[in-house]
């Protein structure tokens, strides 16, 4: 039978003691990480969420002890009391934070008992990643899930801080709202009340943020949940965590400058680095003309160049044929790369297809500066020392060139960019460059809905000198959006929001949502807008993304507690699942055989 913890008190966490407690009585307690049997003496590895301390049981000094750490496996749970020494020379254990000391234990009680566990409890262990989900409650006992989340922790606390200092005001929001249409697919969730009838879970708190704005809570924020229907990649979940803000009677300015604060702290109180202020600035304009994509890694150069100009006239009809259609040529130059083999080539340019490029041309630029490519023989001298020059090619390079419209041409020559910075090392350790891209466009077309869709949201404002602009050239018009970039990743996005009824009714109507369907999904904001909306905006980070990124984790699953998998299920749980037929009918609910 286990023995109780009584009136036993944890003195210390396992992680915690040193040399300073040597001859310092304790009681620590934990799971048991290993038993080692020395021939009389005992060792237990005892850990906890801080590390690892080491348990000496002498049969001589307690014999009642011993004699039940000889009972003890790996993670069972135990109380021991004792006090701590130095260990024996010799056995320091400099990779530990407790390895200058031991504890003798004078009492022991084991409170639980363990199974054997599916997987060791340790961090050097392999384990498929569906056995570590089935079972995330032993997962989570491993020390880097659980430094992962202390460190997520940390960070949600500075956030709190920051945003507290600056005068914001934590406000909740609802989790059962309105569906709306312009965003991925909602949650539902049926209505016993109002039969047939839904809520939807927020994909964010958008509009109950701006309402809040009218209300006269002129700095709000929120660590919220989120929702999104979408399929799942390595830093997408169905539910997710903002940090969510918005801000009244301020600029895109200094929205920007308390943010870029708060992720600078945030990087001081989890990794202890100090990030440079002000952060830099691209147009999305230019990010696309030099990376090719509007979230651009910055740790590493290997910039895009625009070639239309030198090629539009050149015997190579594929890129001739392209420009005279309005599309564009873009090329990189891979240094020193032209040892590459006809294979890898082949390789890059399956990888740009998945992008929509129709394919991947190339040279290799030769010892005396020739050219060897296929294309080689289509351009004339003159054209070629043009093309050189453009793109800075010395021998050695490899010359990689799309052809395109321009949105296929930048990304998918921007996305190898991406992919040639990790293949070819160029991306350091420890390396963070953060940027802004701003002066978004504020709306794009949609070829297969025939539409207007807005690029951020509905609620963005446009930049107040291309107002004018909405009715006679809507796709030029710049939105008044910012997104903050960290090592090619999206951390945040935020805007300066439409906060006049007249704006935001054209806003709809442009992206074909007629009077009617807005009153129906937007009347209250619309109405809102009504009553002295002061002019506002704000932002939202992904923290669990941002975390992600802090930790060096290669799956958003590493750094939340209790994940879902790629098919949005947990495997802990077993959700999602069917329900009995009687909550069916509560709800009006009748289900339909899947398709086939």
């Amino acid at each position: 039978m286990d023995d109780t913890l009584g009136d036993w008190k944890r003195s210390h966490y396992c992680g915690d003691i040193s040399a300073a407690d040597i001859g310092r009585e304790v009681c620590l307690m934990g799971w048991v990480q290993r038993r080692r049997d020395h021939g009389g003496l005992i060792f237990i590895d005892l850990r906890d969420r801080e590390g690892i301390s080491q348990l000496a049981l002498d049969p001589d000094r307690d014999p009642a002890a011993h004699s039940k750490a000889e009972q003890v496996r790996n993670e069972f749970v135990l109380a021991a009391r004792g006090v701590v020494s130095a260990r024996p020379e010799g056995t320091v254990n400099a990779k530990m934070k407790t390895g200058e000391v031991e504890v003798e234990v004078r009492e022991l009680r084991i409170l639980n008992s363990a199974q054997t566990p599916p997987f060791m409890i340790d961090e050097f262990t392999e384990v498929a990643e569906n056995i570590r989900l089935k079972h995330r409650y032993l997962d989570l006992r491993r020390a880097p899930l659980q430094r992962n989340l202390i460190l997520r922790h940390l960070a949600s606390k500075t956030v709190r801080r920051h945003l507290d200092d600056q005068g914001f005001i934590e406000i909740e929001t609802p989790v059962l709202t309105k569906s709306t249409p312009e965003g991925a697919r909602d949650y539902l969730v049926p209505s016993r009340v109002t039969p047939g009838t839904f809520f939807a879970l927020p994909q964010s708190p958008q509009l109950f943020k701006q309402l809040l704005m009218v209300s006269g809570f002129d700095r709000y924020y929120q660590i919220v949940k989120c929702f999104r229907d979408e399929d799942l990649r390595a830093d997408r979940q169905p539910e997710f965590t903002q940090i969510d803000c918005e801000l009244s009677f301020v600029d895109r300015d200094q929205i920007i400058g308390i943010m870029e604060s708060m992720i600078a702290e945030v990087f001081k109180a989890t990794l202890n680095l100090e990030i440079s202020l002000p952060m830099p600035r691209l147009s999305c304009a230019e990010a696309m003309t030099r990376f090719g994509v509007d979230n651009p890694d910055l740790r590493f150069d290997l910039e895009l160049v625009e070639l239309s100009n030198q090629v539009e006239k050149s015997g190579f009809k594929v890129f001739a044929d392209v420009v005279a259609k309005g599309g564009i040529v873009k090329g990189l130059n891979a240094k020193g790369c032209s040892g590459l083999s006809r294979k890898e080539i082949d390789d890059l340019t399956e990888f740009v297809k998945i992008y929509g490029a129709k394919g991947l041309a190339y040279v290799k630029v030769q010892e005396d500066g020739s050219w060897q490519s296929p294309i080689a023989k289509f351009f004339t001298a003159e054209e070629i020392a043009a093309i050189d020059r453009a793109l800075q090619a010395a021998p050695g390079d490899l010359l990689l060139f799309v052809a395109d419209s321009f949105r296929i041409a930048n990304e998918s020559l921007g996305r190898l960019r991406g992919h040639l910075g990790n293949k070819l090392g160029l991306i350091g350790e420890g390396v963070y460059r953060f940027a802004w891209i701003t002066d978004f466009p504020l709306l794009e077309w949609d070829q297969e809905s025939r539409r207007h869709v807005a690029v951020h949201h509905p609620f963005t404002a446009p930049v107040e000198e291309d107002l004018a602009l909405l009715d006679s050239d809507p796709g030029k018009v710049r939105a008044q959006a910012y997104d903050l970039v960290l090592n090619g990743s999206e951390i945040g996005g935020g805007s300066i929001r439409i906060h006049d009824q007249q704006t935001q009714k054209k806003m709809f109507s442009l992206l074909g949502i007629d009077a009617e369907e807005a009153e129906e999904k937007f009347g209250f904001l619309l109405s809102a807008l009504e009553y002295g909306a002061p002019p506002h905006g704000g932002i939202a980070f992904g923290l669990d993304r941002l975390v992600m990124i802090l930790t060096g984790s290669d799956s958003i699953r590493d750094v939340i507690a209790f994940p879902k998998t790629q098919k949005a299920t947990c495997l802990l749980s077993g959700a999602p699942d069917q329900v009995d037929s009687k909550q069916l009918r509560e709800l009006s609910i009748r289900t339909a055989r899947p398709p086939q």
